[in-house]
């Protein structure tokens, strides 16, 4: 499980810039004007091996009425929630305000370990006397940093993991099924773990998640373990409340990176929305086993083709998961509920299958029989031979002459034909091309 870490504080401090900073790349938008950064920013990083996840904020203004400012308060409490250590932002020139000090009050009720960090200190050595002002938040030692200069990164990062919780690099048993129930609040998540657990009745135990408010619940069923990762819990206030909806997709991606099986939940009544498609898309680039839940099907207004219909629309929008099985249940009637476990089963066991190099080239022979590679300027594309080097997803390394006339509309050719051979429903397919004797890096289909 990554630890999360989130960066907090007034406007125009410097958060925006500590976060690229720490990131490498400039990913918020940086502009010495406050409230520029009004959506959390998150984006994945790496300290001493352990891979994090790092969350910008939009400035914290504690008293403010303005509404698009009590937007981004409310929005960077959610992050705090959703965090397991808290940097404060501080800027050495201005010093301590008030507001300063009613931002680490509100983050010391989180009960959040916080790290205090005092950006644009630019210069080398020593900190300037002014940063001693920054014990009076009583918020730990203040440790110098510089956003610009690049200065202090190291230890800030430091005192973080110092805080990160005992067991967030502990991985569940090996034999055990991972498996993530994701999608929009309300689609119907908690509704079929509740509807799995009551019809099965052999629950192994139920312990609470993390401070992301996951509930994993571990079940056994006809000898089999899972772990149900349940993302549910964060209900919108209304319709045009984006914040809470942002925050369940960020959750979503967390229950993402631990599953083996990513169960999409997806509204009947809605069809798929854009939250669907990013947490489906996510899923997707991560290699996961997928399966695609059509929810509440006992109230949807049903006539000839409804189902049929549904099915156009979800491969449509989520066009690059075609290969995952659609199921149509009631998570409150538990219609159809019994066809899940062998789907998760199915798609797990492809997820993780392994090809033989001999059987994997006579595929690919027959293949390029069927269909010439493509050429250009009278240079054909060889395919000289493939294997698979790792599974979860299966990932396959064709060996060419030339990779640049590797088209994506070929290797499309040949993921159908892997697929019509192997199986392999319910995962993506990852292809590596590699020139033969050549030293170029690799070209990589997903």
């Amino acid at each position: 499980m990554k630890p999360v870490i989130a960066i907090v504080g007034r406007p125009n401090v410097g958060k925006s810039a500590l976060f690229n900073r720490l990131v490498g790349r400039r990913i918020s938008i940086v502009e010495d004007t406050p409230g520029v950064t009004r959506d959390r920013i998150y984006a994945d990083i790496e300290w001493r091996n352990i891979p994090i996840s790092l969350i910008d904020t939009g400035g914290i203004e504690p008293d403010s009425k303005d509404e698009l400012l009590s937007q981004m308060r409310r929005q960077a409490m959610l992050a705090v929630d959703l965090a397991d250590v808290i940097i404060f932002v501080g800027d050495i020139h201005t010093g301590v305000t008030s507001a300063d000090i009613a931002v680490v009050d509100m983050l010391r009720k989180s009960k959040k370990p916080i790290v205090l960090a005092v950006n644009k200190v630019d210069k080398v050595g020593d900190p300037p006397p002014e940063i001693y002002e920054f014990y009076n938040l009583d918020a730990g030692d203040p440790i110098a940093v510089s956003a610009v200069q690049s200065l202090g990164l190291g230890d800030l990062l430091d005192a973080c993991y110092e805080h990160f919780p005992e067991n967030f690099d502990k991985e569940e048993e090996a034999d055990v099924i991972k498996v993530a129930v994701i999608g929009r609040p309300n689609a119907g998540k908690s509704s079929l773990i509740n509807s799995i657990l009551g019809e099965q009745r052999v629950i192994v135990s139920d312990i609470a998640g993390t401070t992301r408010d996951a509930i994993d619940t571990y079940f056994e069923k006809d000898g089999k373990k899972y772990l149900f990762i349940d993302t549910a819990g964060i209900r919108r206030k209304s319709k045009v409340d984006e914040t809470v909806e942002r925050y369940s997709v960020m959750r979503s991606y967390g229950a993402v990176d631990r599953a083996d099986v990513c169960l999409i939940m997806i509204d009947g009544n809605e069809g798929v929305a854009e939250q669907d498609a990013k947490v489906a898309g996510y899923a997707h680039e991560q290699g996961k086993a997928s399966i695609v839940l059509v929810n509440k099907w006992d109230i949807v207004d049903k006539d000839t083709g409804t189902m049929k219909k549904m099915k156009i629309e979800v491969q449509e929008k989520l066009s690059y998961m075609t290969y995952a099985p659609i199921e149509f249940i009631s998570a409150k009637t538990g219609s159809r509920i019994e066809k899940v476990f062998p789907l998760i089963d199915s798609v797990y066991e492809q997820n993780s299958k392994r090809i033989t190099t001999g059987a994997l080239n006579d595929i690919l022979n027959e293949a390029t029989l069927k269909v010439q590679p493509p050429s250009d300027k009278g240079k054909r594309l060889k395919i000289y031979y493939g294997t698979q080097p790792s599974s979860n997803p299966p990932t396959f390394v064709l060996f060419v002459n030339d990779k640049t006339l590797a088209h994506f509309s070929y290797i499309r050719y040949l993921e159908n034909q892997f697929r019509s051979a192997f199986g392999m429903e319910g995962t993506p397919i990852r292809f590596i091309i590699r020139e033969k004797g050549s030293d170029s890096g690799p070209s990589k289909w997903k």
